[in-house]
């Protein structure tokens, strides 16, 4: 019997499969959604039959799909066409700027919202806006911008909106800024828990439902921009399960889903965590749905007396007396109905007691095969790494650090950032490893972050923190973004390779991640995304490919007015100039200073001299 003829082949590629055993190709045939065939252009070509697609990739760089494993996509996904983004924007004076265009296109009574997946050190002025400068351009529009999970700044029309006066009390593990009068600025500090922040950006409006599957479609949209085909999505506050779940299992039937989502389910209620999976291990098995849409279990939030929100302004906080006794029937519960598990946990002190926890159920409910898992990890030590993979568990690492780097720096030394997270230890004691983002509220949603970060071991503000010996190689790094990340939605083997009988997910780069400079990783996109053997994204040569969406919706929404990640500009160097030959070669001096700041990247001196045909210059 011969084999089905592929739907596509996809040729003149570089490709790394992250195969070990088939490591380079340079054509592929896809069908029925998965490799049929990964070699060489003549060897697959002999496969086409005459209903098959052919697309050239013109020599470009072709690497697996990305897979963030920790991710907010379904919850973000309800908001991301009302939240200007400021991701990648490198100065607040065009952050400002956007700001002041957004304010003028937002109808009462709605919000402009910036929504974390920023640091201020991003910004060549290093701060954030003032609330009288947000004052300045929004008299009378509410403006809520979030800040990593440290702070939010509300201007006037806001703090009228959320009601919060001279007389409203903080709230337990937050702060209302005041003046000398007692009155609220417009900042609001998480001391130690992000809850006030998140508290008030729920009072703001939401989208009704149709509005909210337009959002998420968008959202979907701009990951596969940059490459992404797959999130583990790791639930969140104010996202309830299985009412909030609507809008994304609405996509899904109407098979309007472009990455593959893998849900875990966090608890929503302190004192009532055990109840909260009591419910769900009724409702809902572990792998339930497709390979599209698929549950992957608990957390990460478990209990909230073990929820250890990072915020490295403030000091660690110390758990309470309880989590413990909080913790193991939850865990037992999970365990017996062997349900995978994640956990956020910053500090090493908390995954200490969380893992004397699992060691104690473990006696009782043997672990094996189970596939759970910390988040974050960004301080544990050699001990717990190995207890942990002793007990045969993960750990899924994010980009933080590339945007709270400055602040650990000055709080626990530069020392001690050489190794945050120890992601080389973890994988020298064979601990698994998985890569993410934890967008959208803390860091951006742009892996290339991420893998820029692994390699390089520097902040996007430009800080270097990882020692040598605690940096990836490229391959290494997106091994962490693709095959490694399977483990964590329990599907190894189905996804993360381009290899015969995988899924049929992969991403053609605009620039070749294996050989461009470190720091140009982060400006990485992709031009073309296929989920499944279809394409969900093209852009350039191969935007004719891409399925059409909707305009966002509402008409005023940063998404509909080109608002993504931002990427960066290049740089041009203003250099005064004054030329020894002016009178051979008739070039002026001034004449040499506008060419080269207005159109020369500070990387090509040379081409820019060469160009102006003048080798006797001096500055």
């Amino acid at each position: 019997m011969s084999a089905p003829t592929p739907d596509l082949i996809l040729i003149n590629g570089r490709f790394a499969t992250l195969d070990r055993a088939n490591p380079q190709a340079d054509a592929v045939a896809l069908t029925g959604g998965k490799f049929t065939a990964v070699g060489t252009r003549d060897d697959v070509m002999r496969l086409a039959g005459s209903s098959t697609e052919v697309i050239d990739l013109k020599g470009r760089r072709v690497i697996p799909g990305l897979i963030d494993s920790h991710m907010h996509i379904i919850r973000g996904g309800l908001n991301y066409n009302m939240e200007l983004r400021w991701d990648g924007v490198r100065s607040l004076a065009d952050a400002m700027r956007m700001l002041k265009a957004q304010v003028d296109r937002t109808p009462a009574p709605q919000w402009v919202r910036v929504v974390g997946g920023f640091t201020e050190h991003q910004f060549a002025e290093k701060r954030l806006p003032t609330i009288d400068e947000l004052n300045a351009v929004a008299p009378d529009t509410p403006v809520f911008i979030l800040h990593l999970y440290d702070r939010a700044i509300l201007n006037g029309a806001a703090l009228r909106t959320v009601g919060y006066t001279k007389d409203t009390p903080n709230p337990p593990g937050g702060e209302i800024v005041r003046d000398a009068s007692g009155n609220p600025t417009g900042l609001l500090l998480a001391k130690p828990n992000a809850t006030i922040l998140y508290a008030t950006l729920a009072k703001g409006p939401k989208l009704p439902p149709d509005y909210q599957k337009n959002s998420t479609r968008h959202f979907m949209r701009e990951v596969n921009r940059l490459g992404v085909t797959g999130v583990i999505d790791a639930g969140g506050g104010f996202q309830n399960y299985p009412e909030d779940y609507d809008i994304i299992e609405a996509l899904h039937r109407e098979g309007q889903l472009t990455v593959r989502l893998a849900y875990n389910l966090f608890t929503q209620k302190p004192k009532a965590e055990l109840a909260d999976f009591s419910q769900w291990v009724k409702q809902v098995s572990p792998g339930q749905g497709d390979d599209l849409y698929r549950h992957n279990g608990a957390g990460e939030m478990l209990v909230y007396t073990a929820a250890d929100f990072e915020d490295f302004r403030v000091e660690r906080p110390e758990m309470p007396p309880s989590m413990e006794g909080d913790l193991e029937p939850v865990v037992r519960l999970l365990a017996e109905n062997r349900w995978p598990w994640r956990l956020h946990a910053t500090y090493d002190e908390t995954i200490s007691r969380a893992l004397d926890v699992y060691e104690k159920v473990a006696k009782d409910v043997p672990f094996d095969g189970l596939h759970w898992f910390f988040d974050h990890a960004e301080t544990i030590s050699d001990r717990n790494i190995d207890r942990i993979a002793a007990l045969g568990g993960g750990i899924a690492v994010q980009h933080r650090m590339a945007y709270q780097g400055e602040y650990f720096v000055e709080r626990y030394g530069a020392r001690a950032a050489e190794a945050t997270p120890p992601i080389r230890r973890m994988l020298e004691r064979g601990v698994k490893v998985g890569a993410g983002t934890d967008a959208t509220r803390v860091a951006s949603y742009n892996p290339w972050v991420s893998l820029y970060w692994l390699v390089t071991g520097k902040t996007v503000g430009g800080l270097r923190l990882s020692a040598p010996g605690n940096l990836l190689d490229r391959d290494d790094a997106l091994r962490l973004w693709t095959e490694a990340n399977a483990w964590f939605s329990s599907e190894v083997g189905k996804k993360g390779q381009i290899k015969v009988g995988q899924l049929g997910d992969l991403a053609v780069l605009s620039d070749d991640y294996f050989s461009v400079p470190e720091d140009e990783i982060q400006d990485i996109t992709s031009v073309l995304t296929l989920l499944g053997g279809k394409v969900v994204y093209g852009d350039g040569d191969f935007g004719g490919h891409a399925p059409e969406i909707p305009p966002a919706m509402p008409d005023w929404s940063p998404a509909r007015h080109g608002v993504g990640y931002s990427p960066r500009q290049p740089q041009v160097l203003n250099v005064s100039v004054s030329c020894a030959c002016a009178t051979s070669c008739g070039v002026h001096g001034h004449a040499h200073a506008r060419a080269w700041s207005s159109s020369v990247p500070a990387s090509d001196e040379s081409g820019f001299w060469g160009a102006l045909g003048c080798s006797c210059w001096a500055f």
